[in-house]
């Protein structure tokens, strides 16, 4: 009986022929990888900088330090300029405004005060006999009242000059008097009210300044009509004399 050759085993009717192909045989890329593995080299440690250097890099970062420091200074004054730049601004503007609106207001109120003059005049002139024009003076000068309340919540104050010092500020000399009853430069009246909005002058007061009166003058000839006194006589032998 004739023994036929049996077939070469492959990998597919045994497996453990995969297996131990796989774990021992010359795969190139297998033998790459451990190669590789094995003489990877480790991580070197950074290499110290001498004291030379170490002293160089705190000189530079010292010097790095103070130009920021005196950009910083630099910026903090510019800072400081425009803040101080913007109050100034804003305050001249405030004052401004504020000073329009016075302006305004005070031109307003002047219009007026003519108004106020003719009421003042009537109550000192008008003196009514009847009851018809006492009823017409109570009306208009309930009209007078009601305006001069509103010129005072405005701010609007009358001067009072009389008996006091002339102050060209606020007063105009309309009229001087010679006279001992005041001393020289007092008002002695006011001729036409002057008024004031809070400190500022809207019509300044026409008044009378007293004046000291002028030394008496004697004449030549009553200066030699005058009777002569001998000095070196007594009272009782001037009078004598005479």
């Amino acid at each position: 009986m004739i023994d036929t050759p049996k077939p070469a085993e492959t990998a597919a009717d045994n497996p453990e022929l995969a297996t131990n192909h796989g774990t021992t045989g010359n795969s190139p890329d297998n033998g790459t990888t451990l190669a590789d593995s094995d003489t990877a080299p480790p991580d070197s440690p950074p290499a110290e900088k001498s004291p030379e250097e170490l002293r160089q890099d705190i000189a530079a970062l010292t010097q790095q330090l103070q130009e920021q420091l005196q950009q910083t200074e630099s910026f903090k004054g510019q800072y400081l300029r425009i803040a101080a730049d913007f109050e100034n601004f804003r305050r001249r503007t405030l004052n401004e405004k504020q000073e329009l609106e016075q302006q305004v207001k005070g031109n307003t109120i002047k219009e007026l005060l003519p108004v106020i003059d003719n009421f003042e005049r009537a109550r000192l002139q008008i003196k009514p006999s009847s009851d018809g024009e006492m009823a017409i003076q109570n009306s208009y000068q309930g009209v007078y009242k009601n305006l001069v309340d509103s010129l005072k919540r405005l701010g609007v104050s009358a001067m009072r000059p009389e008996g006091k010092p002339f102050d060209p500020n606020y007063h105009e000399a309309m009229l001087r008097e010679a006279t001992d009853a005041h001393p020289e430069g007092t008002v002695m009246e006011q001729l036409v009210r002057g008024y004031l909005l809070g400190d500022r002058v809207l019509r300044h007061a026409m008044v009378k300044v007293a004046t000291a009166p002028e030394p008496v003058v004697i004449s030549e000839q009553e200066a030699a009509n005058a009777p002569e006194f001998d000095l070196s006589l007594s009272s009782e032998e001037a009078d004598e004399q005479q």
